[in-house]
């Protein structure tokens, strides 16, 4: 999972570009990179860490020109240790191109072979993302047999990287002395967004948010399979460029992902939450009495609109109980489960007076690895509380995801191969309440009647690309399993993804 961003303008953009990648921190903590472009040559800094640590004044400086990309970088794919594996990437041939990219490749070791035995381009990192800029490269340069670079080049090319390119990537690629490229996936299924500020800029991010949040109005999604040629004078050109495109946005965006003033895909994502929380209301009056529940407490913070829907929807008072520490790092980097756990007590502590005594429902957005769950349900109790119910604003997370969230191996999910009441038990609740997978799609679609579907793989193990087996993802996951797991005692540990409130 990452955030992208580019910009079209009249002025210097690196601040700009600096203020949208804040704006979309939560999408991803381990790297920042900024690329701007003066004239026809490009000005790169990129490097571990939060963007406001990776860019110093000296580093802003250094990046002059008009136009320019951001990503913050959140790895599901490559070496997440390697520094060089920080976006944006750059390629000099044809024409000079840098990319920053959204998602995952599920075909990135059939194209890296195909690139350096057929294309004979190198490949220098294991990063899906630099696979995917040359492939654009190659089809770039095939469009355009050698001559100068014309629309019906760029569009060509695009279309080839869709008839290549499997799996999941929202794109923004700059193309020296040209303009921007903006493209997505045929199935939409990582956002992408277009506008325009009062001075005739235009921008591209992978929410809306960072749009508004920098002055610009949103004008629209871009659409599955389409690209949109950025000219270095703010003219902009669309096409379709896929064969048969639908529409399947990812639903974890809505479920955890996105932040809750963000609009994807025509979709309030505030209000998909609060739409799940009424579903999931239903689902929790059936289980037990609401008399039974003296307070609802959500699990901070994404859960939050979900946690109100439920307590105004079963008549129960809704209380805050947990208070979060916002400087603490994110626990989904740290290394060894007794790391994350211990990290779990350091981000949230109770508030014992709404726990004391009282039978609780906490609220949480979804359940993942499950030791955050376990953690904090065992806080409850050592707050006194009688009797804690805990309630998922998503179903059972059960499936690898292979299209850029970091959920990537059976083994680390809780409720793979296990029942509710098996979860149950490893979480220590006294019930626990999942949301229905269909009554969630119903909730989220009703935003958006124009939607095919969603991509929600996590939850029923149907791969929207059509393209991935299960020795697929076991080879995609092989880099990426971990010793230290094998140390938990069954439950593994939950995704925390940064907070949404905490950028």
């Amino acid at each position: 999972m990452c955030g992208i961003v580019g910009v079209v303008s009249t002025q210097p953009v690196n601040q700009l570009i600096y203020d949208a990648l804040l704006l979309l921190q939560h999408r991803g903590q381990d790297a920042a990179g900024i690329v701007t472009q003066l004239g026809h040559k490009f000005f790169m800094h990129k490097a571990r860490g939060m963007v406001r640590d990776v860019f110093r004044t000296r580093n802003m400086r250094a990046l002059p020109g008009n136009c320019g990309l951001g990503q913050v970088r959140y790895p599901t794919a490559g070496n997440a240790n390697s520094e060089e594996e920080a976006q944006p990437f750059y390629v000099n041939a044809p024409f000079g191109v840098v990319l920053a990219h959204n998602g995952n490749l599920t075909n990135a070791q059939q194209l890296r072979q195909e690139l350096v035995q057929t294309d004979h381009r190198h490949i220098n990192t294991e990063s899906d993302s630099e696979v995917l800029l040359n492939v654009l490269a190659h089809e770039l340069g095939r469009a355009s047999q050698g001559g100068a670079l014309q629309l019906e080049s760029i569009f060509a090319a695009v279309a080839a990287v869709h008839r290549r390119v499997r799996g999941s990537y929202a794109v923004v690629a700059l193309i020296a002395g040209h303009g921007m490229l903006v493209f997505r996936d045929p199935y939409g299924i990582r956002p992408l967004c277009i506008g325009r500020g009062p001075d005739g800029t235009v921008m591209a991010a992978s929410e809306s948010v960072a749009l508004e949040g920098t002055g610009h109005r949103f004008e629209r999604d871009v659409a599955p399979g389409e690209a949109i040629w950025v000219t270095l004078d703010g003219q902009l050109h669309a096409r379709q460029c896929a064969d048969a495109p639908r529409h399947h946005p990812c639903i974890f965006e809505f479920v955890y992902l996105a932040r809750p003033d963000s609009v994807i895909d025509g979709i309030s994502v505030y209000q998909a939450r609060l739409n799940m929380g009424q579903a999931l209301a239903t689902r929790v009056v059936s289980t037990m009495p609401p008399s039974e529940i003296d307070a609802v407490i959500p699990i901070p913070e994404s859960s939050r609109p979900a946690a109100m829907e439920v307590a105004r929807l079963i008549g129960r008072p809704y209380r805050e109980g947990f208070v979060k520490n916002r400087y603490v790092g994110r626990t989904f980097i740290m290394p060894g489960q007794a790391v994350r756990k211990k990290s779990v007590r350091q981000k949230l502590n109770v508030i014992a007076s709404e726990f004391a005594g009282r039978n609780v429902l906490l609220v949480d957005d979804s359940i993942v690895r499950g030791t955050t769950s376990r953690e904090i349900v065992q806080m409850a109790r050592e707050a006194g509380a009688r009797k804690v119910y805990l309630a998922s604003a998503a179903p059972p997370v059960r499936y690898p995801n292979v299209y850029g969230i970091d959920m990537p191996t059976q083994q680390e999910l809780v409720a793979h191969g296990r029942s509710v009441e098996e979860v149950r038990q490893l979480i220590g609740c006294d019930a626990l309440i999942y949301q229905d997978l269909e009554a969630m799609k119903r909730a989220v679609a009703a935003l958006n009647p124009h939607l095919q579907g969603f991509e929600a793989s996590c939850f029923d193990g149907h791969y929207i690309t059509g393209d991935v087996t299960p020795e697929q993802v076991e080879a995609m996951n092989a880099p990426r399993c971990m010793p230290a797991l094998e140390e938990d005692d069954g439950g593994g540990s939950r995704l925390t993804l940064p907070s949404v409130q905490e950028v």
